[in-house]
């Protein structure tokens, strides 16, 4: 019965447009994303962008008050959001949700150029699961908003003909640039292919004509977000905060080199089999650039020396494209019968949703409201027994500086992460060096009055141990017995 359910469901591909593709992937991102509208925080980042967003509705630009590592559009984003609606989760994910079904829209249409209509369709809804399940992806993240413009940039690059196209191209390009910092090497990576691809065909113009249009085009975004900063005399601030902190923060690797093995090994059997089976037709033009693109992806990963699961989101939209047409080549496939293996996967994959669904309903009837999580409970507890809010410091659930109307006490404790990256202090204007010289001086001369960390958790990193037990001692000697509020504890200054 239920595969005869899904029979009806599953559209005429031949006579899908993109309208009805866009309709479906939308209900389908907000049936899987809706309930994590009312958590309080789903990723750290996410809960930074906000404060950062507030920060420019309050009218300091991005890294004079408060300090993050990342570009300005990313901060823009939110900036917008919470001046037209206020303070709001529920539209910044709702927006974020329209965004997936945008960017996975886009990998529908890209794998039109190269592939059928059911596969690039397939393609689009496994883009939308993987921009929203599994870990912190359903919060709205810098590589969500990065593929919101890359995705429509790579289509106008794969399917427009004309030369002035590649300005709309670029443009897109340096929006996503702008939102991540490392597709500088995808920028350069498409700018060689455009370059290179009308060299061959001996029409030199033209060639030079859409490289330089494309490349005016992100250059024109690049000097839009610095012009803030120009007219206040403060550019220094800019190319301090985007470029060399990224460099140096980049530069800094934690992360081991097999910690990409996995990753590494996988894409050369995967290209390995697609060339030698010709599972993959490596003259399209379109599988070209989608190859060419992951695997500047991925090399920008290794550049940066980090692989949390986030960064993939970057990958998804393009990657589903290539592992799409590469299944639909394979000469057994059209013998399976997957109706019943779609019931399942369609029915298993959303598991975290379903879990959040119960978890909302459970919290309303016992709490009487949808949100929840310590960003909201603890806010609520501070406000409601009159503790004191001067200096508060969130070491956790930092989303509460936003439900309190009230700052970080430094740049660095933006996010709370940062105090103890000591190689991007040079670009805050601190005179701190060290971990222990920015925690010392928060907690010693700042004196916060209030501090809220999670409940049986180090609060740095555990590899931290000298920061970890400077702050379990401090704690302990100047500040009252922890209130317990969910997760949360809630120490007070004596």
């Amino acid at each position: 019965m239920l595969t005869s359910v899904i029979q009806k469901l599953t559209p005429h591909y031949q006579s899908l447009r993109g309208r009805t593709v866009l309709m479906i992937l939308t209900a389908v991102s907000l049936f899987v994303r809706l309930p994590f509208f009312f958590r309080d925080y789903i990723d750290r980042d996410e809960s930074t962008f906000i404060l950062m967003g507030q920060s420019w509705v309050d009218g300091h630009l991005p890294y004079t008050e408060l300090w993050d590592l990342k570009p300005p559009v990313t901060f823009a984003f939110f900036t917008l959001l919470i001046y037209l609606f206020g303070k709001s989760f529920v539209v910044i994910r709702l927006i974020g949700a329209i965004m997936v079904a945008v960017t996975a829209l886009y990998s529908y249409k890209i794998g039109l150029q190269t592939t059928t209509k059911k596969v690039s369709f397939w393609a689009a809804l496994a883009c939308v699961g993987l921009l929203s399940m599994f870990g912190s992806l359903q919060g709205v993240m810098s590589e969500h908003l990065s593929m919101f413009f890359f995705m429509p940039a790579l289509y106008v690059i794969i399917a427009r003909k004309s030369t002035t196209s590649y300005v709309l191209a670029g443009l897109l390009i340096g929006l996503a640039l702008m939102t991540k910092l490392n597709l500088a090497y995808v920028a350069v990576a498409l700018f060689c292919f455009i370059l290179l691809n009308d060299f061959k065909k001996n029409v030199l113009w033209q060639t030079l004509g859409k490289s330089v249009l494309f490349g005016l085009g992100i250059l024109s975004i690049i000097t839009i977000t610095i012009l803030p900063y120009y007219q206040l005399g403060m550019v220094s601030i800019w190319w301090q905060s985007v470029v060399l902190a990224s460099l140096k923060y980049a530069g800094s690797s934690k992360d081991s080199i097999l910690q990409f093995l996995p990753m590494a090994l996988f894409f050369s059997i995967f290209f390995y089999f697609a060339y030698q089976k010709k599972l993959l037709n490596f003259k399209d033009k379109t599988i070209q650039i989608l190859s060419l693109v992951a695997i500047a992806v991925v090399f920008s990963f290794l550049k940066g020396g980090r692989l949390n699961g986030h960064y993939l989101i970057q990958l998804h939209p393009v990657f589903v494209i290539l592992v799409g047409v590469f299944i639909s080549s394979l000469t057994f496939i059209k013998r399976i019968k997957f109706k019943p293996i779609l019931v399942f996967l369609l029915l298993l994959l959303p598991a975290e949703s379903y879990l959040e669904y119960f978890n909302i309903v459970k919290n309303k009837i016992e709490r009487g409201t949808f949100y929840n999580g310590e960003g909201f409970t603890v806010p609520q507890y501070i406000t409601k027994n009159n503790i004191s809010t001067k200096n508060i410091l969130f070491l956790e659930y930092h989303i509460g500086y936003w439900m309190l109307d009230t700052k970080p006490p430094t740049k660095a404790s933006t996010h709370p992460s940062n105090i103890c990256r000591s190689e991007i202090f040079p670009y805050l204007n601190s005179d701190r060096t060290t971990n222990l010289e920015e925690l010392k001086h928060i907690m010693e001369v700042i004196q916060p009055q209030t501090v809220v960390v999670r409940k049986n958790r180090s609060v740095f990193d555990k590899l931290l141990l000298e920061e970890n037990e400077y702050i379990k001692t401090y704690l302990a000697k100047h500040y009252a017995a922890p209130i317990t509020v969910d997760q949360a504890e809630i120490l007070t200054r004596l």
